[in-house]
């Protein structure tokens, strides 16, 4: 393949993952670990089972998830943050979450101790239409988080 025709391709590429729409103003995590411990599908629903870890002063950044999402913090402590810019709740270790779906609740979590902030997460999601998003990035509501800048 000539360099020309190289070229002539990837700008295209690049341009569109620079400018897709939906990606301006999101607000990605910062110092957060996700391991997946379970991935399957079984009467009609998705289930996906996550080791979450985030160090301190990390968090999530504004997202929403399409599916349902029950979270156990196992240690450290999760403070919760609302779209309207509250502190919708603090979670220490033992505590459980549950987060309602859709883009209508847009939220953020971080780890404002000083220890790290461990958590089991379970995201339930239709299995059909398949990979469907876990979490998806929201703006920031206009309100930056404690240590996002």
């Amino acid at each position: 393949m000539g360099r020309m025709r190289r070229w002539c391709m990837t700008v295209p590429a690049v341009a569109a993952v620079l400018f897709t729409p939906g990606g301006a103003g999101a607000t990605p995590g910062a110092g957060v670990d996700a391991v997946t411990l379970s991935d399957s599908t079984a009467d009609g629903s998705h289930y996906v089972a996550k080791l979450l870890t985030i160090a301190p002063g990390g968090g999530t950044g504004w997202h929403f998830h399409p599916g349902d999402v029950f979270g156990v913090v196992r240690s450290g402590t999760l403070t919760h943050y609302a779209g309207d810019c509250s502190v919708d709740g603090v979670y220490p270790a033992g505590s459980t979450i549950t987060e309602r779906s859709g883009p209508g609740y847009v939220h953020a979590g971080r780890n404002e101790g000083p220890d790290p902030l461990v958590m089991w997460v379970l995201y339930v999601n239709p299995a059909d239409p398949p990979d469907v998003a876990l979490v998806v990035d929201a703006p920031d509501p206009g309100c930056p988080l404690p240590g996002s800048g």
